[in-house]
């Protein structure tokens, strides 16, 4: 579990998006696209779910990605090479399900690009014709652009400043598409509120639509029921169940709130230890 590289792939206004390649043999031989791991950086901390972005045979190890935003993520972004972290779990979650449906749109925003590289890899090698979106709120939060403009067949490129690609939104892109062409699935990953936009557009064009859920998760293995999501009208546990799930069947106003339940706890731990 000792950190074998660390970068930091972008950083601006207190936001900073930070790779760690981790030594995890077990994890990475079994590893898939869409999988996920957890881990805890000390004893006495939690346990946060992040994506496998990538990994190495060779290495023996795992590539995670993540935006320095809680206290977790915080101490997670001090190590340094050669640190270790105190546990690690995975591969968790169900992987990614990949065969060819033919043309593919991924959509990804903020540091949800690093969830979709893994799955934009595998459905390219699956023979897929792969369309990418990427957005980030400005050029210097724009992570793997190059890697994904190596699997894609066509990449877009938006920010929300416009200091880089198209000034815009991911969405505005898909329904550009959308509506200029047929596609047979869309797999979208980041902000809540961008996956909503997504299926409701996608909704109206009848395209299958995936997301990956980042819904709070504390266990992470099933037993906490932390991370519990309506979709079709049934309880769902993202860990166990997901995180991948169709998207017009996720009940969105539920998440979100769910997803609020410790804003405040975290804003005022993460003041406790600003320096």
């Amino acid at each position: 579990m000792k950190i074998l590289n660390k970068k930091v792939l972008g950083e601006v206004q207190g936001i900073k998006i930070t790779m760690l390649e981790v030594a995890a043999p077990d994890i990475a031989r079994k590893a898939k696209a869409g999988q996920f791991v957890a881990l805890m950086v000390k004893e006495t901390g939690e346990r946060i779910p992040l994506t496998i972005v990538d990994r190495s045979d060779k290495n023996g190890s795992i590539t995670l990605i993540f935006q320095e935003a809680g206290l977790t993520t915080r101490l997670l972004g001090s190590l340094n090479i050669g640190d270790s972290l105190y546990a690690i779990v995975g591969p968790l979650g169900h992987a990614t399900e990949i065969k060819k449906y033919g043309r593919i749109i991924l959509v990804g925003g903020g540091v949800g690009i690093a969830e979709i590289y893994p799955v934009a890899k595998a459905f390219k090698k699956a023979g897929n014709n792969v369309t990418t979106i990427l957005g980030t709120r400005t050029k210097d939060l724009l992570i793997l652009e190059k890697e994904l403009k190596e699997t894609s067949d066509i990449l877009h490129v938006v920010t929300d400043d416009g200091s880089y690609g198209k000034k815009g939104f991911t969405t505005d892109v898909l329904t550009d598409l959308l509506k200029k062409d047929r596609y047979d699935l869309v797999y979208a990953v980041g902000p809540i509120p961008m996956m909503r936009r997504v299926s409701d557009i996608t909704k109206g064009f009848g395209v299958k639509t995936v997301v990956s859920l980042n819904a709070l998760m504390v266990d992470a293995t099933g037993m906490c029921g932390c991370c519990r999501v309506t979709v079709g009208g049934a309880v769902k546990f993202s860990c166990v169940d997901g995180p991948e799930f169709d998207a017009g069947d996720v009940d969105w106003d539920e998440l979100v709130k769910r997803n609020r339940i410790y804003e405040d706890k975290e804003k005022h731990i993460c003041k406790l230890i600003q320096p």
